[in-house]
């Protein structure tokens, strides 16, 4: 089967195919044309299978027919992050570019001025974190009732960050009569509760189990003492065909203290955490994408939305505290089709972690050993200081109810109370898992492509 076989207009194909792509992947294939026939639909998607352009494409053409009015956007998706809704609009600008369509970004973290001019211009589409939608429409800058088309994307995320309120809101202000599409890794009741309220007969498409590992991954363990996950890293990066790697921690001063560390063995690595400010997280990503470095260490407000093309490596220097995040963790790599390796450090207080991750995959991960490592050498000096001693208590105090409480409240006000960061950074003192950014904003920040 080929894009052309999915009912595509000829601009939209010509798009698609100088963009080095003919062959949908199954979501795509399965959504788009029920997508075309005006159908809701429930598309159940693991990372990296194409997802985005699975309604991206129809959109596109549905939307080539019609006139778009000040402040009334029509057609609407719901991001649940800056960096997620980010990427949406690259997608729409790269596939869009033979299509006289006006698009806006409503996110936080950028002056409303700009995204209220857009707005009064008349945008067909309007993509926007639900923080900053409420935040507009409480103001009145913003109508709802000419919105014909709903995307609700990654609603399982939405659940956790705690927008499912902010949704059911949004939702009551859309018309009645308009087309709803759902997109999720999972199906927990409260997601199903809502498709159920807010979707009219919707077509179910689910290309892959969910909460599943891409098959195009190879999963490894390695079992690691707490003391030398650095030496070990730098035994897996010298004996693995590496291309781009992603190195998850769980906190951003291990961020920081990794990637000083590598730098200093002469890797080019480069880091992305909460911290960072917003110039240097886009110039970053710019030259992980460009090669200038090509191993970037991160924490998990990275793991989902990072869409780098040829991440060949994705390594978990610290196991993640919830399962949920190490299938998003390793979806960096293994996308569009093509493979990817991921090892996952295993020390002896992280048995409860990975054994809640294979029951989630449904998945047993085998172990593997490192390169050399009957030859292991005791760490180096500049391994054994102070951030050696730092992370080994790290890991169980975020292991409590209370700290999994934290962290939601936590995503939440970060789309919509941005004024609130800094007294939240201050009140952990870097001590509690990254929730500190959304992702990078592109330069297109209001209006992404005008035919």
């Amino acid at each position: 089967m080929t894009f052309a076989d999915l009912g595509l207009s000829d601009e939209l194909l010509k798009a698609v195919t100088e963009s080095g792509y003919d062959t949908p992947t199954p979501i795509q294939a399965q959504a788009i044309p029920s997508v075309l026939m005006m159908k809701d639909i429930i598309g159940i998607a693991q990372t990296g299978t194409g997802k985005t352009a699975s309604f991206v494409l129809p959109m596109i053409d549905i939307l080539a027919h019609g006139r778009a009015r000040a402040l009334m956007p029509r057609s609407l998706i719901l991001e649940p992050t800056r960096e997620l809704a980010a990427q949406v609009a690259e997608n729409f600008e790269k596939y869009g570019k033979y299509h006289k369509l006006s698009m806006a970004l409503l996110i936080g973290g950028v002056q409303m001025g700009d995204q209220v001019k857009a707005l009064e211009k008349g945008v067909d589409v309007l993509i926007a974190t639900p923080g900053r939608l409420m935040d507009l429409f409480e103001r009145g800058k913003i109508l709802l009732n000419g919105c014909n088309m709903l995307v609700i994307d990654e609603a399982d995320r939405m659940l956790d960050m705690g927008f499912i309120p902010d949704i059911e809101h949004i939702c009551t202000k859309l018309p009645a009569q308009r087309q709803t599409l759902l997109f999720s890794a999972t199906m927990p009741p409260v997601i199903k509760k809502l498709a159920d309220r807010f979707l009219s007969n919707p077509k179910s498409i689910e290309v892959a189990r969910p909460a599943t590992a891409s098959t195009n991954i190879a999963q490894h363990l390695v079992k690691v003492d707490a003391r030398k996950k650095r030496e070990a890293l730098r035994a897996l990066l010298d004996g693995q065909k590496v291309q781009s790697a992603v190195i998850f921690c769980n906190r951003k001063t291990t961020v920081r203290e990794l990637n000083k560390s590598l730098q200093r063995h002469g890797y080019k690595s480069g880091e992305i955490h909460g911290d960072i400010d917003q110039a240097s997280r886009i110039a970053e990503l710019e030259r992980f994408r460009d090669g200038t470095v090509n191993i970037l260490v991160a924490s998990d407000v990275a793991a989902r939305g990072l869409d780098i093309k040829g991440v060949s490596h994705v390594f978990n220097f610290d196991a993640p505290w919830h399962p949920d995040d190490y299938v998003h963790r390793i979806g960096r790599t293994g996308r569009a089709g093509a493979k990817g390796v991921a090892y996952t450090f295993v020390t002896k207080d992280d048995a409860e972690a990975i054994d809640n991750i294979q029951k989630l995959i449904g998945t047993k991960i085998d172990y593997a050993d490192l390169p050399g490592e009957t030859k292991d050498a005791e760490p180096k000096a500049e391994d054994k200081p102070a951030p050696t001693k730092a992370r080994r208590p790290e890991r169980s105090p975020d292991r409590s109810p209370d700290r999994s409480n934290e962290k939601r409240t936590d995503r939440r006000s970060d789309d919509r109370k941005p004024a609130s960061r800094p007294s939240r950074q201050s009140a952990t003192h870097d001590d509690g898992p990254d929730e500190g950014w959304n992702g990078p904003v592109p330069e297109f920040l209001s209006v992404g492509f005008n035919g």
